[in-house]
């Protein structure tokens, strides 16, 4: 029986290259540690652990046509996810991440999305050729590694104008690509203080602050999370409430705030009020960095 998608998950799915350390880092630092190779970017984060919550994802992302690409293929279908809305390129190669982290936190990292953003609207086909019901009107996950332009157009047109759609800037070089949300007042968007001061061109101590900033800009919801200091969420008619996360020892940082958005969408979708799903959101993240659950 052919599956139906509880949530669209539109945006970067590649291959992650991680390399972890219990040593403190820092430039030029050689230390033993550990390299894993796992299925990640952002879109495909937010699916694996949507997936763990019981949903099931639609991935529309491309994948190369490539024995990189049939992997992982291969290991989104193992992982409970709609595939055959995926834009596979003949001539682009599959994606990748590098990322490497210490002891203390996250040194540095490299996104390789060239392939997604090369592919542009080609990835949204099924919202148009008949492979999704149209106009969609159900969740999307929506991620900031596809072009400015592309993501201008989705936060204009008409082809998830009817969505319940939830934005993550993937990274803080990318939060500026959020800015058609927030002059067009359409979607929640999940960014971390400093992403929120690049979207508001300011700096912010703390995420309530941040989140009230957002709002005053144009966003029509927001989530913010600021590492192990309170959290807030908030929207124009509700106005903002904050939590504390969890206080964990923390032994990975790359993909937690996917987590976050995640679970936070799962909650929602389970029927909890904003209270408990932003402190159901913070309690898996903080899981998460843990360690204590799997890629």
């Amino acid at each position: 029986m052919k599956k139906t998608a509880d949530i669209l998950c539109i945006g970067s799915v590649l291959w992650d290259v991680i390399g972890r350390s219990a040593s403190v880092m820092r430039q030029g630092s050689d230390v033993p540690g550990r390299i894993t190779r796992l299925p990640g970017g952002v879109a495909m984060n937010i699916a694996m652990t949507l997936a763990r919550f019981g949903l099931t994802p639609a991935l529309l992302t491309a994948i190369g046509r490539d024995a990189e690409g049939d992997e992982l293929m291969a290991a989104c279908a193992a992982r409970g996810m709609i595939t055959d809305t995926i834009y596979r390129s003949d001539d682009l190669p599959t994606d990748r991440y590098m990322a490497v982290e210490g002891a203390n936190g996250l040194i540095a990292a490299i996104a390789d999305a060239h392939s997604l953003e090369a592919a542009g609207a080609k990835i949204l086909r099924p919202l148009t050729d008949g492979t999704l019901p149209a106009p969609y009107a159900g969740l999307v996950a929506l991620d900031g590694n596809l072009t400015l332009d592309l993501l201008a157009e989705i936060a204009t047109g008409d082809a998830l104008a009817q969505a319940d759609l939830r934005v993550a800037p993937a990274s803080p070089g990318k939060a500026e690509r959020l800015t058609p949300f927030l002059n067009n007042r359409r979607g929640t968007l999940y960014v971390n203080c400093e992403e929120a001061g690049l979207l508001c061109q300011t700096t912010f101590a703390t995420a309530p602050d941040a989140a009230a900033a957002l709002l005053d800009r144009g966003a029509a919801r927001v989530l913010v999370t600021n590492g192990g200091d309170d959290a807030a969420e908030g929207d124009a008619t509700g106005g903002v409430i904050h939590a504390t996360p969890p206080q964990v020892l923390v032994t990975r940082v790359t993909g937690a705030g996917d987590t976050f958005m995640a679970a936070h969408i799962a909650a929602e979708a389970r029927g909890a009020d904003r209270h408990a799903a932003l402190a159901q959101a913070l309690e898996a993240a903080a899981i998460y960095v843990s360690g204590d659950t799997p890629n």
